[in-house]
């Protein structure tokens, strides 16, 4: 039998063979993964020496990995926001950026807030992690696809799952809105790396001819359902704040923002429904 730190080693190598990236990286989570470690525990048990029965689920993980599939379908898990989310090639793959949206809104509430709703939830992570973080919050969530919702309702029973296109399915008004949309152009959707266009759901991703068709509905169908004072934010894509400003420069709008992420490109935004237009249309 090979101990753990040779079966590393190989695995990093064939990897790198193959041309994927970070090996060492993959080949040290998929490996944790299937024993049931962290990935610091790995460099614990160097020495221990693994069974064929806990050798054939990585080397079939390996095999999937070579062939360009992200790392967390293969273990059909992903971390986000202090929680373990359930994720399939139907939902998209929760990232960085959209953790920092949350972490963002939930420091903007100030406790008036009573009903939210998380737009194209997908695997619903907006959504679960949000009621995490405020449990006296009712939470409404919707999605287009079916086999999305699957996997978001798999992950929490707390939040009210809906399928529909953006606001069909809802009734009532809200306090509080997150959204994730599509917002990549057809023409850049084709060019994107392999690991994400064939695998990721095109219909989480691929907005449009332009790529601002999502925010453009949402500006005339949101306002209906928003409280006066709701708080509305978006992830956007890289250099779209300019243009998603002006999408929103005119109607029941104010306090429009657009904040950078960690690497300085246009990725938030954030709008108030304006009680000064609602008090106007009496």
């Amino acid at each position: 039998m090979k101990t753990l730190q040779a079966v590393l080693k190989l695995a990093t190598e064939f990897l790198s063979k193959q041309g994927v990236s970070r090996p060492r990286l993959t080949a040290e989570t998929l490996l944790a993964h299937f024993l049931k470690l962290k990935r610091i525990e790995l460099y614990m048990h160097f020495d221990r020496p693994l069974t064929e029965e806990e050798l054939a689920p990585f080397r079939e993980a390996l095999k999937r990995a070579i062939k360009g599939e992200p790392v967390e379908y293969i273990m059909g898990e992903v971390e986000f926001y202090g929680a373990k989310l359930k994720i399939t090639p139907a939902v998209l793959i929760p990232r960085q950026e959209t953790e920092i949206l949350l972490d963002m809104v939930c420091k903007q509430l100030d406790g008036t807030e009573k009903r939210a709703l998380d737009l194209c939830t997908g695997s619903g992570c907006l959504a679960i992690g949000l009621k995490r973080a405020r449990p006296d919050l009712e939470v409404v969530a919707v999605d287009l696809s079916k086999e999305a919702l699957e996997v978001a309702r798999a992950n929490s029973g707390e939040i009210e799952w809906l399928q529909g296109d953006l606001t069909a399915p809802l009734q009532g008004k809200f306090d509080l809105v997150l959204c994730n949309p599509p917002y990549i152009t057809t023409g850049d959707y084709a060019t994107l790396d392999r690991s994400v266009r064939d695998f990721e759901p095109k219909m989480a991703l691929d907005a449009g001819p332009t790529g601002y068709e999502f925010f453009e509905r949402l500006s005339i169908e949101l306002p209906p359902f928003l409280n006066e004072g709701a708080k509305v934010f978006f992830e956007i894509g890289a250099s779209q704040g300019k243009e998603v400003l002006k999408i929103f420069s005119t109607g029941p709008w104010e306090g429009q923002t657009v904040k950078p992420d960690w690497a300085g490109h246009d990725r938030f935004f954030s709008l108030l429904k304006s009680k000064q237009f609602s008090s106007i249309l009496g």
